[in-house]
């Protein structure tokens, strides 16, 4: 197990590895095989006897990526590891302690904020829209994990929500609480804030969890607010082994409480923490990570990334590109062609991703890939195992695995899903056909990749598994996605799209802070690609501006697209893609 456990490391990942016992702080930049370090290191403190799996809670904040954790782990032969979000293992603890402490069951879980919240408002006579209650939502959420009081609340946000004045906004939170506590519910932040007060309160049950966990492993640690800090610290005690790993250049959460003060100051907080840094990128190529150096160069934690050993007997890998359009539709035209000219030159679809700012930017996308006939994803849409297509072969793979199959596995697979729909030739893009043609295919593509051996049953169950932990499969379609919906994803060709003045920095964002957030945003979307990546931006209708950001990278990391073409018809050069940006960290004015 330790040669598995150190093999195929760098240097500075075997340093991280091997570094078992804390304080210990993982400064990891993109494509750095964050991932890989903080199971290697797991399992290198199981294998050497310093750690045992029963006493190790390795954090994060994603379902997701707590069951890509376990598998990583399940795979290395180690089991028992608790890998959880921290609502989970807060969650876990509530239900266990409460009943002794209480003499009852633990309460439930709100399961619709903004549906609770509608009734409250019609307790006290409001009747704002939907939208103004899901802001209110996220500024409960976002009180509660920055652990301020209401009158806190109305200090740091004066002005209200919407049309709703900050008394109604806090009249409302006040009758949300009412009707919540009425019902006996909890929601997600009083979850934290419960278990944190239980374990401030009850010196027994703090006892009982810090004997139950003695290691502690949190990934993406930018993201932490106050709360989840506290509580870490509460679950920690007065011991120090502690190994935290994130980069501050990737805090795109703020919005939400994120606050990466306490990665940065980590080393302050934890005297003689051990700091690791994690530069070299085994995603990208040079010129990618140019870009991305030039964007984040000064910011406070920037990491300066790396490639790996480049692939000499490669062509000189391009250099990202910037192109200016007179619209959103030509801009959107553009990208499909070029997509549409990478596919034909033998590129997966599932291998590319367009990524904007908000997914309004996405209509004249969408149309403009289906018209050139190719099918796309949105993430954030429906999950892939919640599609009723998907559904219903999984019920049926799972039917048929109860009884004997006279074809071989793969076969019986692609009847089922034959009789479900799938053809040799997929539909045109575009449509809801398509998508369910895609989901039946990549069933099939799993079905066909599995290990040699594999029954019916088990790839029933490997599919039941993968549900839990929404670990879904790769469909060969080109993905769109927003910039916080990529975060954690990569592609080997990305195309950032509307990268001007309102869009990215989005036009809301008025102070440094708030331009700061969306540099940081641009930067994620940078680091997804791999081999290619274009810059583009539109003037449109109301003359935006380039982005300052692309001042910010400068000429010498980025090239001129082209010519470009009005969505009507006809061409005209572009001009400089970096002409009327603003200075680097200035707040963007009326547009």
């Amino acid at each position: 197990m330790s040669t598995d456990a150190l093999a195929g490391l760098d240097e500075h990942q075997r340093e991280a590895v091997t570094a078992l016992r804390g304080p210990v702080v993982v400064l990891a930049g993109a494509g750095t095989g964050k991932t890989r370090v903080i199971t290697h290191r797991i399992a290198h403190g199981v294998d050497t006897g310093a750690y045992s799996p029963g006493r190790v809670m390795a954090v994060t904040f994603t379902t997701k990526a707590a069951g890509e954790m376990r598998g990583r782990l399940r795979t290395m032969g180690v089991a028992g590891v608790a890998a959880r979000t921290f609502h989970a293992a807060a969650l876990a603890q509530l239900n266990f302690f409460w009943p002794t402490l209480a003499g009852d069951s633990a309460p439930g879980i709100v399961d619709n904020k903004v549906r609770l919240l509608a009734h409250a408002a019609d307790g006290i006579g409001l009747s704002p829209d939907r939208a103004t209650l899901r802001d209110v939502a996220s500024d409960i959420e976002w009180r509660k994990v920055s652990m301020l009081s209401v009158d806190g609340y109305v200090e740091a946000r004066p002005n209200g929500v919407g049309r709703l004045g900050v008394d109604r906004v806090v009249a409302l939170q006040h009758a949300y609480e009412k009707l919540k506590d009425e019902r006996r519910q909890l929601d997600f932040e009083d979850v934290l804030l419960a278990c944190a007060g239980m374990l401030e309160a009850e010196p027994q049950v703090a006892k009982a969890v810090r004997e139950q966990y003695r290691h502690f492993t949190v990934d993406e640690f930018q993201d932490v607010s106050p709360l989840q800090n506290r509580l870490l610290e509460l679950w920690l005690g007065d011991r120090r082994d502690i190994c935290v790993v994130g980069d501050a250049s990737q805090t795109i959460y703020s919005f939400a409480g994120a606050d990466a003060s306490f990665l940065l100051d980590f080393p302050t907080r934890f005297e003689g923490a051990r700091v690791v840094r994690l530069e070299t990128n085994y995603r990208s190529d040079p010129p990618i990570l140019a870009v991305a150096n030039e964007l984040m160069r000064g910011r406070p934690g920037a990491l300066h990334l790396t490639a790996a050993a480049s692939r000499s007997a490669e062509p000189a890998p391009p250099v990202p590109t910037v192109t200016a359009f007179e619209d959103d539709r030509a801009e959107a035209r553009a990208v499909a062609a070029q997509i549409g000219a990478q596919i034909a030159a033998g590129a997966d679809p599932g291998h590319i991703a367009v990524l904007y700012r908000s997914h309004a930017q996405s209509a004249e996308l969408v149309a403009a890939l289906a018209d050139a006939g190719i099918a796309t994803t949105v993430l954030g849409g429906r999950r892939f195992f919640d599609m009723p297509e998907v559904r219903q072969a999984v019920m049926e793979l799972r039917a048929a695995s109860v009884a004997p199959i006279e074809s071989g596995f793969v076969d019986t697979v692609r009847d089922i899903l034959r009789s479900r729909g799938l053809t040799d030739d997929p539909p045109e893009a575009g449509g809801a056909l398509r998508d369910a043609w895609e989901a039946r295919a990549a069933l099939l593509r799993l079905a066909q990749e599995a290990p040699a051996g594999t029954t019916l049953r088990a790839f029933t169950d490997e599919l039941t598994a993968r549900a839990k932990v929404h670990d879904e499969p790769a469909m060969r379609t080109v993905t769109l996605a927003t910039l916080h919906a990529a975060k954690g994803l990569e592609w080997e060709h990305v195309h950032l799209i509307g990268v001007a003045e309102g869009l990215l920095p989005i036009s809301y964002a008025t102070t440094f802070e708030q331009v700061d957030e969306e540099r940081r945003l641009a930067y994620v979307g940078i680091t997804r690609a791999g081999r290619t990546l274009s810059l583009t931006w539109s003037r449109g209708v109301r003359e935006r501006q380039p982005s300052r950001f692309l001042r910010e990278i400068g000429s010498g990391t980025l090239r001129a697209g082209g010519a470009t073409a009005r969505s009507g018809g006809g061409s005209r050069r572009a001009g400089s893609p970096t002409a009327s940006a603003t200075p680097r960290g200035s707040a963007p004015g009326p547009r």
